[in-house]
């Protein structure tokens, strides 16, 4: 076993858990089309979806550029301004309340081998934690997620970007999630997550090892972009680190650490 090393921190989106694809933006748009259609508002399905794409692009701008959190309470109401409805304030505050509330209602699925990978690192003895970027699903949902999932209790401690007010690579997120793991110094966990700009690039200059990984999506550095209503994946080119280690499997992860053969 690898004996320098005491805490392993993982990435949620693509990372620990992954969605079909649309599902979240689809329960939050089904949820507004019948909350709309209820008090007389009529919109196409087209129209909705595109102030949705609206307030997603500045997500992605804020997430970027690392400003201040952009959390779905915003978004909801950016969404409300663009559709340019005179809403009542009780439907109003039902739309916004429906926009956080309905990704409880998406099967977020855990990644190919995430619980044995966690509990094999657990029996180990190291201290697990999450250092995720949110997108427009809140934290609250997310860890609601992994409790139904049965694997919350695994994790010492959590760092979700809209409790903590700064995305990865800000090294504000990092230090939230080593001071909660006990104080341990960086060279002494691991990071792993599928991006290079905020994963790779954030947690190796925190001087943390940092595992990259590729069975939901494959950062690598092509230039390509994926963005979906949950999660955002984004390649970063040339410039961008790459990984101390890179697997397409979580399983691996315990050897490629040297915490089992």
């Amino acid at each position: 076993m690898n004996p320098t090393l005491r805490a392993v921190t993982f990435d949620h989106w693509n990372t620990l858990v992954h969605e079909r694809v649309g599902s979240t933006r689809d329960a939050r748009l089904d949820a507004w089309l019948g909350i709309l259609e209820g008090v007389g508002f009529a919109v196409e399905r087209q129209r909705l979806d595109a102030a949705f794409a609206v307030s997603w692009e500045r997500f992605v701008s804020t997430w970027e550029s690392n400003q201040a959190q952009y959390r779905s309470t915003e978004a909801a109401v950016d969404i409300i301004e663009e559709l340019g409805f005179d809403l009542p304030p009780g439907v109003h505050d039902e739309l916004v309340e429906a926009f956080a509330s309905a990704p409880l209602s998406v099967d977020l699925m855990l990644c190919d081998g995430a619980e044995e990978c966690l509990r094999a690192l657990k029996d180990a003895g190291l201290r697990l934690g999450i250092v995720c970027d949110v997108g427009m699903t809140p934290s609250t949902a997310l860890r609601a997620n992994l409790e139904r999932k049965g694997v919350l209790d695994l994790f010492d401690h959590w760092s979700f970007s809209d409790d903590v007010g700064a995305y990865k690579p800000s090294p504000a997120i990092f230090e939230h999630a080593l001071a909660g793991l006990g104080g341990v110094a960086p060279a002494q966990v691991a990071h792993v997550g599928d991006l290079r700009r905020t994963d790779v690039a954030g947690a190796k200059a925190m001087g943390m090892v940092t595992v990259r990984y590729t069975g939901v999506f494959d950062d690598a550095g092509d230039d390509e972009q994926v963005a979906t209503g949950a999660g955002v994946g984004s390649a970063g080119g040339g410039e961008l680190p790459e990984a101390d280690h890179v697997v397409a499997d979580l399983r691996q992860i315990p050897k490629v650490l040297g915490i089992c053969d």
